[in-house]
């Protein structure tokens, strides 16, 4: 799928795309961001299920979202360096295929173990296409239209969190969970026949090579910081900790002397909104990406609830951010996106600190308020942050930055697996989940919110932070 180009080629002209040209675009990019997170929010749905007909633990339950994010970690630098080397439409247009391949063979799987690989080879596409998406959004729209534009894409990722706990109820339990993914196919067959509609001068090789050291070192220490806090229980944690305490330093010396350094160590030092922005969203994530997780065992288990009826509440908190963010990137163009940015995390913060006292009689609406207010505090975060990005590095930059945004973004979810994983381990072990674990579950549930909470707090600082930074030292 990748079209072979000049990794040097620089282009001499640019055509300016007129706005059918734009939206068409926009359009085909939006459904594929849609993809990622229906099919994601959707098996959150029917983690119980899987685990019923497989007999797993809930640890091991907790890898199917886990084996997928830790493989878009490993993958989403070199497939933001891949875009720039190579083009990134191509990039993108091979992470779709190999997203639908996967997702294809998942309707078929006779084990655990195989919905696990199959999930990891769904991370790699979508590494492809979510660390391209954003810098061919960003090239295509200026400056004073790129927050609108950007936008829009977060609402589709939020559209497919809303449509996925609701369908992924209903398709679960009256069809059977494998059903999420052979819907997931009908959308990705619709993004691959529109490939031919994106206009070829955005796939532009602008620069440099693929850092193969550095991608090496890079998935060396991501793998060994995942698998030694997903196991920090175990004494086999600290051998994986110490190894890539070992690897930081030596990636940071070969980055340095690297022609074209696949982490941009440059750029995160002297563009300090860039740094910070990022920090914040990695944060940002670590305190919310396992909510859904968390409120469906919360849900099904502890109050009792069909897959479906918990998917109709957790449909409100993705349903209010696609409500929020078209309104929060259109006005991150004209006011400060730190000043949006915070004040969203700080509203997510009110959220998780009422999560984090919930009982097992709480009053459902009490529930449903929670979670709605956690959709429009992720709103009003997420596409200011994402256009403050983007709006400090140059058109050369927009692939790698995307790429660093991306790889945040998926450090964080994958922390917040971890500190899942982590607790769930302490209070529950390797058992499965029945009635008499129902308060263990309940007291780690409580207390992975309040971690949340914190988290959260200290993100919104550090977003605050930016107001008093320009884009360079």
């Amino acid at each position: 799928m990748l079209e072979e180009m000049d990794p040097q080629e620089v282009p001499v002209s640019r055509p300016e795309p007129d706005n059918r040209t734009r939206t068409i675009t926009l359009v085909i990019l939006t459904m594929a961001a849609f993809l990622n997170p229906f099919t994601g929010s959707s098996i959150d749905l029917a983690l119980p299920l899987i685990a019923e007909e497989f007999s797993v633990s809930a640890v091991m339950l907790s890898w199917v979202p886990s084996a997928y994010l830790l493989s878009m970690l490993i993958f989403m630098l070199p497939a933001g360096r891949l875009g720039d080397c190579y083009g990134r439409v191509s990039v993108f247009r091979a992470g779709v295929v190999i997203y639908t391949v996967a997702t294809g063979l998942i309707v078929f799987i006779p084990s655990i173990f195989a919905l696990l690989l199959l999930r990891f080879i769904q991370g790699i596409g979508s590494a492809m296409v979510f660390s391209t998406i954003t810098a061919i959004i960003s090239d295509l729209y200026p400056a004073g239209e790129r927050g609108r534009a950007l936008g829009i894409n977060v609402t589709a990722v939020y559209l497919g969190l809303s449509l996925g706990p609701f369908l992924g109820g209903v398709l679960t339990q009256y069809f059977g969970w494998r059903s999420i993914f052979a819907v997931t196919l009908i959308i990705a067959g619709i993004v691959m026949a529109t490939f031919h509609r994106i206009p070829a001068h955005l796939n532009e090789a602008c620069r440099g090579g693929l850092d193969f050291p550095g991608a090496a070192l890079t998935a060396g220490i991501l793998l060994a910081l995942f698998l030694g806090f997903s196991r920090i229980t175990s004494p086999g944690a600290l051998l994986f900790l110490a190894a890539a305490a070992v690897l930081i330093p030596l990636l940071v010396r070969v980055e340095r002397n690297a022609p074209a350094p696949l982490i941009p160590l440059d750029l995160l030092r002297k563009n300090r909104i860039f740094t910070y922005s990022n920090a914040a969203a990695l944060i940002n994530y670590a305190a919310t990406f396992a909510v859904a997780l968390l409120m469906s065992l919360y849900l099904q288990y502890i109050r009792g609830l069909e897959p479906a009826a918990a998917g109709s509440i957790l449909f409100l908190q993705p349903l209010v951010q696609v409500i929020c963010s078209p309104v929060a990137g259109r006005m991150s163009d004209r006011i400060e996106p730190a000043v949006l940015a915070s004040c969203g995390m700080m509203v997510s913060a009110v959220s998780l600190l009422g999560l984090a006292f919930l009982t097992p009689v709480t009053p459902m609406a009490v529930v449903m308020a929670l979670i709605m207010i956690l959709g429009c505090g992720l709103a009003f975060f997420s596409s200011p942050n994402t256009n403050a990005v983007m709006s400090s590095v140059e058109r050369s930059q927009y692939g790698i930055a995307s790429a660093v945004l991306s790889t945040c973004r998926d450090m964080g979810m994958a922390f917040s697996m971890g500190v899942v994983m982590v607790t769930f381990a302490i209070f529950l072990g390797q058992q499965q989940i029945e009635p008499a674990l129902y308060p263990e579950l309940m007291a780690a549930i409580r207390l992975i919110f309040a971690v949340f909470f914190v988290l959260s707090l200290a993100g919104a600082a550090l977003s605050w932070r930016r107001r008093e930074l320009g884009t360079a030292d």
